[in-house]
């Protein structure tokens, strides 16, 4: 199966380098057969089932109940989205010739409207009574995904993990427990609509996703490798002698 390690880009000294968008195209179909879509599926699924849950078995949810439901349908689907740069087909080929920030992107791209198109779908799974804040559970299902996703991203710049996705996953899922047992009142995350310090909270959760971001963004970027530290060494010590 063709994975991402799909030659876009011809060798140097041939013909010039393959513009951007045309990279894009010839990659987009390889990696739409390769993306993970029946386990973003069912965790879709799942995460539907739990938003929806109160409402199916409770004549009157609380508020509370309601904003459990959504906070562990974010996790749910941010177990699916884990899987995101599983491809078997990392190690075939020793050298890739396109950038891993395009190919992390278009699998991105991919999965951010079918991200955006669930989470709405939960939302409106809850009953509009008890529905939570729309703004502050949405940074914190953000927030849950992006952590996902860089976990991900961190697995395979710091080692080309072939399927990094369950290991993501398995921590994701003991820090989405461990979390609001072991997060200090002081710094609280986990707080109810009702509570005084949702504003404060919810801006913390936006501190965090962008801190998640940024470590993303740095994540798909190509790792220095063994010849090029060489290369960096190499030249460093020549200025260091020269200096002397």
């Amino acid at each position: 199966m063709i994975g991402e390690s799909v030659s876009v880009r011809p060798p140097a000294g041939g013909r010039p380098p393959v513009p951007l968008t045309q990279s894009a195209s010839e990659l987009l179909r390889p990696v739409v057969r390769t993306m993970p879509w029946r386990m973003i599926a069912t965790a879709a699924g799942l995460g539907l089932s739990l938003a929806a849950y109160p409402g199916l078995t409770d004549d009157e949810p609380s508020p509370w109940s309601a904003l459990i439901a959504l906070r562990a349908a974010a996790v749910a689907f941010a177990l699916g989205a884990a899987f995101l740069l599983d491809d078997p087909a990392r190690q075939i080929t020793a050298a890739v010739p396109t950038r891993r920030a395009l190919r992390h992107g278009l699998r991105l791209a991919l999965l951010v409207p079918v991200a955006a198109v669930w989470w709405t779908a939960s939302l409106l799974a809850v009953p509009e009574p008890v529905r939570p804040p729309v703004a502050g559970t949405t940074v914190e299902a953000a927030t849950i995904l992006a952590l996902a996703l860089t976990g991900a991203a961190l697995a395979v710049h710091r080692g080309d993990s072939v399927r990094p996705g369950q290991a993501v996953a398995g921590f994701l899922l003991a820090s989405a427990v461990l979390a609001p047992l072991l997060s200090p009142d002081s710094w609280a995350l986990f707080v109810d609509p009702g509570d005084p310090r949702w504003a404060v909270a919810h801006d913390r959760w936006t501190v965090l996703l962008c801190a998640v971001l940024l470590t993303g963004a740095a994540a798909a970027t190509e790792p220095v490798r063994g010849s090029a530290r060489r290369r960096l060494r190499s030249r460093s010590g020549t200025s260091d002698r020269s200096r002397g």
